[in-house]
């Protein structure tokens, strides 16, 4: 496992996409950065902007049986030290395999 310092030199994305990967195992994974469309509201004034916003679109076994406020607590759980240290707000899909392949 790569050490703390290490993981600062990866961007915000690629430390998302790490982090649900390894623990939700998904299938699908999916991190879009959209800071750009938020950089003028109030709430990113004084901030550089860079990797604060993120739709993700995930597809995980992990999310059988859960509800959608739960497999959003998993994600945000899993992310909360991104949530501490710049990262703003996140859209999130989560479904389970069974849910994308019903369509």
């Amino acid at each position: 496992m790569a050490s703390r310092g290490a993981n600062m030199m990866l961007s915000r994305a690629n430390r998302i996409k790490t982090k649900l990967q390894s623990a939700l195992e998904a299938t699908v994974l999916e991190v879009e950065d959209v800071s750009y469309q938020h950089a003028g509201h109030a709430a990113m004034k004084g901030t550089s902007g860079q990797e604060t916003h993120f739709n993700l679109k995930i597809v995980s076994p992990k999310f059988d049986g859960q509800s959608l406020v739960k497999r959003h607590r998993m994600v945000y759980d899993l992310l909360a030290d991104e949530l501490q240290s710049g990262l703003h707000a996140l859209s999130i899909v989560a479904k389970t395999p069974q849910e994308t392949s019903a369509k």
